[in-house]
Parts: C-alpha cells; sequence; structure tokens
C-alpha cells in the first residue's frame, strides 16, 4: 500500500484595483513562486509543483487578464505585473521569496526583485529578460541580435503555418505531440485576451540596460533553450555575465519552453541552484 499523501493545497482570489488576481498555494515550505508566460496561466507549471510541493510552498497564479483572474477591458499593461506580485506577496504573509519568472514572468519577478532584494533568495529567469531591452543587451552591439531576430521570425511563421505553436517550437511538438496539444490547450483559456496588443506592451516596458543591474546582487539564473525562436538563448550569458551573482544553463534540444518541454531536466537545474541559495 502506497504512503503518499497528496501536498496541502488552497485557492484564493486577491482583489486588486481591476478585479480580482487568482492564485493556489500547493505544498509547505521556504516560498517558492512561479510566473507564467504569454501562453500559459496558473496551470502551466503542474510539472513544477508536482516536484516541489513536497519541499516548497509553491505559488502559481493567473496575470492580470488572465483566466481565472479577472478580464480587463483593454487588456492588462505589463507595467502593472510587479504590483500584482508585491501585493500576493504580501497577502500570503511569505518572508522571503524564491520567483521563477517564464518569458513574460520575468516581467513581474525581475521588477519585483529590483524593488524588493532583501526579500528575495534567488530568481530564475527562464527564456527571458524581463524588463531588460533585448537588443541592448547583446555584446555585439545588436548585429548578432539582428540576424537571429531574422532568422528566428522566419522559422516561426513557417512552424505556425502548421499549426504549431512559437513557445513550444516545431521540434518539440514533432517529439512530443501530446505535449504542444497540452500547451495549446491551457493557451486558449486566456480567451479573447488580444495578446499582440499585449506583446506591444511588453516591447513597450522592456527599457532597461545593464547598468540598472550592475549592484543586483540577488542570486540569479538564467535559463534558456537552444532552439529557442521567441527569446534570443545567447543573451542568458551575456546577461549572466554582467550580473554580480548571475549563472547561466543552456538546455540543448530544447524551444522556448524548457520548463514545460523538459521538465525534467528543468526541475533539476532549478533544484541545485536553489540549494546553494539556502
Amino acid at each position: 500500500m502506497s504512503n503518499y499523501s497528496a501536498p496541502r493545497q488552497a485557492t484564493g482570489r486577491l482583489a486588486r484595483p481591476f478585479g480580482d488576481l487568482y492564485y493556489e498555494v500547493t505544498g509547505q515550505g521556504p516560498a517558492l513562486v512561479f510566473a507564467h508566460g504569454l501562453g500559459g496561466n496558473h496551470l502551466s507549471w503542474w510539472q513544477q509543483v508536482g516536484h516541489f510541493a513536497s519541499r516548497y510552498t509553491c505559488v502559481t497564479f493567473a496575470h492580470r487578464g488572465f483566466a481565472p483572474s479577472d478580464a480587463i477591458p483593454g487588456g492588462p499593461d505589463p507595467a502593472d505585473y510587479a504590483g500584482d506580485l508585491a501585493a500576493l506577496v504580501d497577502h500570503l504573509k511569505l518572508a522571503d521569496v524564491r520567483l521563477v519568472g517564464q518569458s513574460m514572468g520575468g516581467w513581474c519577478v525581475l521588477e519585483y526583485a529590483l524593488a524588493q532584494p532583501s526579500r528575495v533568495a534567488a530568481l530564475i529567469l527562464s527564456s527571458t529578460s524581463g524588463t531588460l531591452d533585448r537588443r541592448a543587451c547583446d555584446p555585439s552591439g545588436g548585429t548578432r541580435y539582428d540576424a537571429w531576430l531574422q532568422d528566428a521570425t522566419a522559422r516561426s511563421a513557417a512552424a505556425a503555418a502548421r499549426g504549431i505553436h512559437p513557445a513550444v517550437g516545431a521540434p518539440a511538438a514533432e517529439r512530443q505531440p501530446a505535449l504542444h496539444l497540452l500547451y495549446q490547450s491551457i493557451d486558449r483559456l486566456a480567451g479573447a485576451l488580444d495578446k499582440e496588443k499585449l506583446r506591444s506592451g511588453l516591447r513597450r516596458t522592456a527599457q532597461r540596460t545593464l547598468a540598472d543591474l550592475a549592484g543586483f546582487r540577488v542570486p540569479t539564473l538564467l535559463i534558456a533553450g537552444s532552439d529557442d525562436v521567441v527569446f534570443p538563448p545567447f543573451l542568458a550569458s551575456a546577461i549572466a555575465t554582467i550580473l554580480p551573482c548571475g549563472e547561466t544553463r543552456m538546455m540543448a534540444d530544447c524551444g522556448h519552453s524548457p520548463y514545460f518541454e523538459q521538465a525534467a531536466t528543468f526541475n533539476s537545474v532549478v533544484d541545485e541552484f536553489l540549494s546553494r541559495q539556502r
């Protein structure tokens, strides 16, 4: 007979000026907060919550405008994300946090960590540079970024013509069609949210330079997939090199969603990083 017991879980809705922010809390231990990307919501982290909940209090939430959080007329402004995260951390009375941001989620976790560095034990940026200006982070002065962008745009268009989500990518969709279908299903839960408009908002609010992080001493791990067509993977090491406490991990044969595509490897990398921050 199995001795397994399911981790403790609670759900809630936090009142914010726009409406309610939906969240889930699973497990027990130090706080580990996950912020999803443009194609996700709180459900995106199912493989991480299942792995970490026996040792961490895992907090997942749906960004404002993403169901089951309340919709916003005209769509959300990513400049408001960090305030929502700060309100959630305070509401749950989390003494210190470990933050994981995937793609769009990097906007709120990086801004929160910059504003409240003493409350952040560790920061993981997955396939994202958050509010940093990507092109400005390119050590080549933008030459390598421009070449990557041209190639990535063409690859994304070719994959989209075959019904493949760019956040998964063609290689992963072919290897794991069931995971690709699940990703698409989670993505569709956003309903009528105008994601192109939101992408424009993300570009508008990504204006920071590496100089803004010169004194940033929060232990930070940047994870990137070698086949990413959404985020330039070479920027992960470029940014980590500049950070006083930065590290990077490139995941081979992986696209934009390493946490989803190669969850076991992703979880192991995060586990090892977090174990060194205690």
